[in-house]
Order: C-alpha cells, then structure tokens, then sequence
C-alpha cells in the first residue's frame, strides 16, 4: 500500500510530498541516499560548497571524516566497475544472439550442402550408367528425327538444370564459409566480452568489500555518526544546488510515457540496490531507470553511461519529471527526476531505491528518453 500511494502521490505536478527537499532553507536528503562525490555550485552545473564543509570539519573529528571520504571513493570505484560489467553484459548477450543466428545458418548451409550433394551425385551416376551420356542425351544416337526433335528441348533444359545445380553447389559452399569464419570471429568476441565482464565483476566485489570492512572496523556509535556525516554532506549540497535559483527555472511537465516511467520507478521505493540487477526484487541505478522507461513502452540503453551518450540531452532548467539527471564525470550514476528538486534512484550497495535531492551529487547532465 505504501509504494501504490507514493506511486501516485508522484504523478502530482512536481511530487510535493517532498516539497522539504526543494527548499533552500530546509533541504534535506531522502533517507539514506547515495554518498555525494561533490556539491553542485552553479544552476545547472556542478561546484563544491568549500566553505560550509570547512566549518562542519572544524566540529567533526577529522579521521571519521577521511573515512567517510574513503568509503565515498570505494563506492564510486564500484560504481563504475557496474557500469562496465553491465555494458559487458549487454554486448555478452548481443553477441551470443549472432552466434546463435549464424550456428542456424551454418546449420541450414550444411542440409543444403548435402541435398545439392546428393543431386549432383544422382546425376553422375546417371552419366556414368550412360557410359558418359546422360540417359536423355541417348537420343543423339538415332536415325529417327522426330524423337531427336522431341528430346531436344528436354536435353537443353537439363544441361541448363545440371549447370545450375553446380552452381548453387558453388554458392552453398561459399557462403558456408564465410558463416563459418564469421561464426568464428564472433565467438572470439564473445569470450572477449565474458572476460571483460568477469574482470568488472572482480573490481566490482573488490571494491564492495574494501568498502565494508573500513566501515566494519568502526564501532556502532562511530557508524552511527557516519551516517550523519553523510546526510549532512548531502543536505549541503542540496542546499546549495537549490540556493542557486536553478529550481525557480525548472517548469517542465511530465509526458504520458514520463509518468508512467515515474509510476514505475516510485513502485520500486524500498527495493534494495544489488549491482547488475534490473528487477523485479532489486535494482542498479540503471537497472531502474531502464526498467522504469520500457515499462513506459521506451527502449533505452542499459547503461548510464550509453544513456549519457545515446539520448537527446536538454537543458537542466528545461528538464522535466521523467528525465534522467546524469551524475558524475564519468556518468556513472543516474537517477530519474521527479521533480521538485527531487530524484528516485538506486544509491549504492547497502542502500535502499529512495528519494533524494537531485544536487547531492555532481550533476554531469540530463537526457530525456522519450525526447
């Protein structure tokens, strides 16, 4: 019940229910969103609020905070190595189809191979029974010339079936070559890209557990004060992008496909983040938002980073709710805008599909799927 309400609670012209988020004055971030990697300064564009965080380390023990940066960092790494595994992935599976597609071809050349095979051995056969002359080219042989003008036609259409039949044997067994070499050649593209994907796995939980046991080594108390450390980050951050003015310029209404893509993606809240998922119990960052536009009826990459490269990019003051808001830059996260000042995203691993600011993290851009 709780998801089916915020589902439609964010199809409301700009999700007020979290209204808290957009001002300036009262930002704060969603429970528990991502790690912030840096704080947007300008509208639209990203910058770092130096002078607020100096303040904050001055009552902060300095270790706890290194530590917080630290874990900040291994999350990205991971974050990153996801992005490459799932483009791994995506290619794996592209290239499995081809092999696929040419192992039936290959399939289908070799029953042709041996059908023309087995003609054209019918038909030496014949020749050789013949004592080298076909049994229709016999006729040749009489005095009589109405069966000479009988079989005559007969005899030209068959010399013309039998160079046929020869050549189609000639075709057949080019192009099962070149499937052949072609299948070859995709199949080392394939190992090629499971390897990459095996070699993004292990940075992936490399990365994930470095990031775990510093966290491990601290006491409750000083985990505790960790996660304040974060919102606190992340509330700053957001207070800044909003402080800008950027939300004052930001109007735009949510499309049919938008809202439906919003719907989805709001029904996910709660739902753990899991690296390389794309549902139904768990998401990537864009696991979700993928998901949420092909529930929507639009095919968008798989990938924050294609997403980043492949949709149509718009303004942030022309971005509206249902559009992707790009982080990092190496694009390496994504989150869907909601609207508001407001994203739903798939944080981290840890973390749970929430709602957040959208200036808790370095804002890279924003692509509008259904553009």
């Amino acid at each position: 019940m709780r998801r089916t309400t915020l589902a439609a609670v964010a199809l409301v012209c700009g999700i007020t229910c979290v209204g808290g988020l957009a001002s300036a004055g009262t930002a704060h971030a969603a429970p528990e969103p991502a790690p912030t990697t840096s704080a947007p300064a300008a509208p639209g564009a990203p910058g770092s609020p130096a002078g607020e965080a100096g303040e904050d380390q001055a009552a902060t023990p300095a270790p706890l905070e290194e530590v917080r940066k630290k874990i900040e960092k291994l999350y990205h790494r991971a974050s990153v190595a996801t992005d490459a595994y799932n483009a791994a992935e995506e290619k794996a599976k592209r290239q499995s189809k081809k092999v696929d597609r040419l192992g039936r071809a290959i399939a289908a050349g070799e029953d042709r191979l041996e059908l023309l095979r087995h003609q054209a051995g019918a038909t030496a056969r014949e020749q050789y029974r013949g004592g080298g002359i076909p049994e229709g080219a016999q006729f040749l042989l009489t005095d009589d010339p109405r069966l000479f003008l009988d079989h005559a036609n007969r005899l030209q259409r068959g010399q013309h079936a039998a160079k046929g039949l020869m050549a189609q044997l000639r075709t057949t067994q080019e192009k099962l070559e070149q499937d052949r070499a072609a299948a070859s050649a995709e199949w080392k593209k394939l190992e090629q890209h499971r390897k990459s994907r095996a070699k993004a796995k292990k940075e992936i939980k490399k990365q994930i557990k470095a990031a775990e046991e510093l966290e491990s080594r601290l006491a409750a108390e000083e985990r505790e004060r960790l996660r304040k450390l974060e919102r606190e980050a992340q509330r700053k951050a957001q207070s800044v992008w909003l402080d800008s003015g950027i939300l004052d310029a930001i109007s735009g209404k949510a499309s049919a496909a938008g809202r439906k893509a919003l719907e989805y993606a709001a029904d996910q809240i709660g739902k753990p983040y899991a690296w390389g998922a794309e549902g139904p119990d768990s998401y990537d960052c864009s696991g979700l938002t993928s998901q949420a536009w092909a529930a929507a009826g639009v095919a968008i990459p798989r990938t924050s980073q294609e997403q980043w490269r492949q949709l149509e990019r718009v303004p942030i003051r022309e971005m509206r709710p249902g559009d992707l808001i790009i982080y990092h830059d190496d694009a390496s996260h994504v989150g869907m805008y909601v609207g508001d000042g407001t994203i739903v995203h798939a944080p981290r691993p840890g973390r749970d599909i929430t709602l957040a600011g959208a200036g808790t993290m370095t804002i890279l851009g924003v692509v509008r799927p259904d553009a």
